[in-house]
Order: C-alpha cells, then structure tokens, then sequence
C-alpha cells in the first residue's frame, strides 16, 4: 500500500491510511468534526490534498476505505468496476483526473464513457481537490437523461419534484397544494408524497390520489409516495397504482441495515416494480433520496468521512438504474452541515459526484431551523445549481414543509431558475402546459383560463363551492 507521508513547510504529516487521508482532505465541515476525523488544521488538510493529488486511481481499486469482506457495498463497488472503461484514464493520478475532467477537450460523452469506471471513492477524492467553481463546470457538461412518462435531465431543461405534504395525510389539503404546484408548471419530475404515518392503508389511498389527478389532467408524470420500500412491495401486492418505488440508501451495509434495507431486498423491488410495466417513454422505476452524514447518525460510518460515504450510497443507487436521485442535503441539520456555507459547498459536490457516476442528479436544496442559514442561502444554493445543469429540485408550497418542518424550495423558486437561465420543464409537460393554456408561446407561465384545471375533476375536491 502507498505511504500516505509528505513533509510540509518542515512539518511531517502522516495519515495511516486511506480513509483518514480522505476524511483530512475534505473541507470543513461540522459532521467530520463530530465524528472526530476531520483535520486538525488548514495546514494539515493541504497536505492531505497533497498527497491525495498523486495518488494513482487505481489505489481506489486495492485500498478500501471499508474491507471488501466486511460490507456489501464495497462488494457492490468492486464487483461492478468496469475494467475496459477504466482502461483509458487508469494511467491518471486523482490530480491528473482533475485535469482531465476540466480540460475543454474533455466533453460530456467522454465523461459517460468512463462513468462505469469511476468509483465512489475516486469521485469523492477529486471532489475534495476541487474548487467550487470546478466541480460547477465539470458537473455541467454531464447530462445524465432518464424517463417513465416524460424525459427528465436533458440539457437545457430543470424539472420539479411537487411535494404536496400534509401533517395529517388530509386529501383535500394534499390535493389543493398538487393544483397549486401544477398552475405553478411544477411537477414534471414526480409528484412525490411524505406520508406523515408508516400505515399501508393510508399509502394507498394516497397512491389513488394522486393516480386520480394525473388521470383527470392527462399528466404526463409519474407519482410516488416515499414510504419504505417493503411497503411500496406490499402495494405492489394489492394492486395499488405504483409507479415508482423509493428508498432511503446510505454508503454502507450498515447504515443500510439501519434503514431496514439490503441489495437483495432493493433488487427485489426494482423487479416488482418494473413488472407493472406503468411507464409509457421510459422503465426507469426507483427513486432514492440519499444525505451526507446519514451514516454518522446510524453510527454506521467506519471511521470514513460523511462525504465519501455520500458517494458510496450513489453506487447503490446506479445499481438499479433510477429515475431520480436527490440528496436532501441540509435536512439532516447543523451537527452534519453547520451553516449556509457548508450546505453550499456540500450541494456542489453532491451533485458533481452524483452526476460523475451516471446518476440523474437532484437536490432538495434545504436547511432545518435551527441551522445557522437561511433562504437567501439556498437562493445562491439554487442559482449554483441551476449552472451546474442540475436535473430537478423541489417544489413545496411556499418554500416550508410544514409536515417534516423545514426549509426548502418553492414553485416561485423553480420559476425564477428556469426564467433566469432559459431552462424549460421536460418536453412531454412542457407541451402539457401549452396545450391546457398555463403557459404563453414562449413557454412562460400566464394566467391560466378557469377550466385549465378544473377542481371538480378530482373527488376529493368536488365537495368545494366556489
């Protein structure tokens, strides 16, 4: 194995292995911190960078941050490694890849080409030598495009997951935030449901719910209630309208565990799921929310660093080829990302790895209260994003959950972006929109006719006067 030794303005710094290398070259943050192996120094954190700039890639492939025997992630990483893909960048150092990724020659399809080869743990060791303006232009060349009913993350276009929460699950008030979001073009990613309760009874009739509206309007989206994945295989049993199942995933078998899940059992659900056989474009059927520092929470984290386990989990995700990965990145709270700073910079690198590895790459761009940010921080968050050529964020009414109480972004934000930097929703609701009279013939929102959406379409609605 390599020396991880270097002398530094006269000052010997050793690491005694390669996940406290990489946890030392991270940037700071509160979670590492807590965990008790974040650096103890800005010199000691340049040095680490260092010696991590000459490390040959293929270190990534004989050094493991977690043993093979011991985690079934790893043996998902290298099990999967494609070696022929490797072949044309294996002759790089983690600082030559930074070259390589940011050189004008080097463009998006070149970049796919390899994305099998590149492992979590090599993603995250180039974030760390990279600025945030880097990780921005490399993450902007790769386009990463999926689809069930409509085509999410081509070039030039921003989707929106439209999540409708309610605390008590109430129909009505879940339906009025949907026709909200809808008049607001919001939605072409998924219109996703927090359930506030684990009931499978409570699950379907909000699966109806939202399979109702999209058939009233002839949406083309999908929906999703984000229950646990042994619920979602329970609907899938009773014929309820599934049409993507979603999971929580973390970077190691054991934060894994901590959420009541295996590979096996994702495996499982990936094939129940496509089975149904919903999507009329695309069978791309999973959906996985994903958050730095999940692992540190579980006490599941092995000593590695919250941002290089963020990057394992997007190698569980790519295993069952998905529709949507988002990280919810400030929701975990302060003890992980401390500040606005600190969720930016975590937001970038998120969204970089992610899109690195051939992951349909989104962000709910958020904060709980009782961070040290606030909504002019995720405004530059968004906007950052936005350039990035981030494939979807969040749509929530007004910006606040007020069922999972905290901070993220709303219909009028996704607006904003999509004015801003001529990104337009996916085509096939584009072309929705158009057709209903929501937007103009230049695609811009506009005050929409009565009828455009009608509210007696949907039965939990038709009780209204008005």
């Amino acid at each position: 194995m390599p020396s991880y030794r270097i002398d530094l303005a006269g000052t010997r710094h050793g690491f005694g292995d390669l996940r406290r290398l990489l946890a030392a070259a991270t940037p700071p943050r509160s979670g590492d911190m807590l965990a008790g192996i974040a650096a103890d120094s800005d010199e000691q954190r340049v040095a680490a960078r260092y010696i991590l700039a000459d490390l040959p890639l293929g270190t990534f492939l004989a050094d493991l941050v977690i043993p093979y025997e011991a985690d079934e992630v790893s043996r998902l990483i290298i099990d999967s490694h494609d070696a022929a893909a490797f072949a044309p960048i294996a002759h790089l150092t983690v600082g030559g890849f930074r070259e390589w990724l940011l050189a004008n020659e080097t463009d998006g399809p070149m970049i796919a080409a390899v994305a099998q080869a590149i492992t979590p743990e090599m993603a995250a060791a180039v974030s760390k030598l990279m600025r945030n303006q880097d990780l921005i232009a490399v993450a902007r060349k790769i386009s990463v495009v999926t689809a069930f009913r409509d085509t999410i993350g081509l070039p030039g276009h921003l989707s929106t997951r439209l999540q409708p929460n309610h605390p008590t699950d109430d129909p009505a008030g879940i339906a009025v935030s949907i026709l909200d979001g809808l008049l607001m073009g919001s939605g072409d990613a998924v219109i996703g449901i927090n359930p506030a309760t684990d009931s499978i009874d409570t699950a379907a009739r909000l699966l109806n719910l939202l399979d109702e509206v999209r058939q009233a309007y002839a949406i083309p989206t999908q929906s999703c209630v984000l229950t646990h994945v042994t619920n979602t295989l329970a609907l899938i049993e009773r014929g309820a309208p599934v049409d993507l199942t979603f999971q929580s995933i973390a970077g190691t078998e054991a934060a894994n565990r901590g959420f009541g899940i295996d590979l096996a059992l994702l495996g499982e659900a990936h094939q129940a799921t496509l089975s149904l056989g919903r999507g009329t474009i695309g069978n791309h059927v999973m959906y996985f929310e994903t958050g730095q520092g999940s692992a540190l929470s579980a006490d599941a984290h092995h000593g590695v660093d919250q941002q290089t386990l963020e990057a394992r989990a997007y190698a569980v995700a790519r295993a069952f080829r998905p529709l949507l990965v988002n990280s919810v990145v400030g929701f975990i709270g302060p003890e992980y990302l401390y500040d606005g700073k600190q969720i930016l910079r975590a937001a970038l690198e998120d969204h970089f790895c992610g899109k690195l590895l051939g992951l349909p790459m989104g962000l709910d761009i958020c904060y709980t209260n009782h961070a040290e940010a606030d909504q002019d921080d995720m405004d530059a968050i968004l906007t950052l994003l936005g350039v990035a050529g981030v494939s979807f964020v969040m749509g929530v009414p007004g910006a606040d959950d007020i069922m999972l109480n905290y901070q993220s972004t709303s219909f009028h934000d996704a607006l904003y972006l999509r004015e801003t930097l001529g990104l337009r929703p996916a085509p096939e609701f584009e072309a929705w929109l158009a057709a209903i009279g929501l937007t103009d013939e230049r695609g811009r929102l506009q005050t929409p006719p009565r009828a455009a959406l009608p509210y007696r379409a949907i039965p939990a609605l038709a009780h209204l006067d008005g």
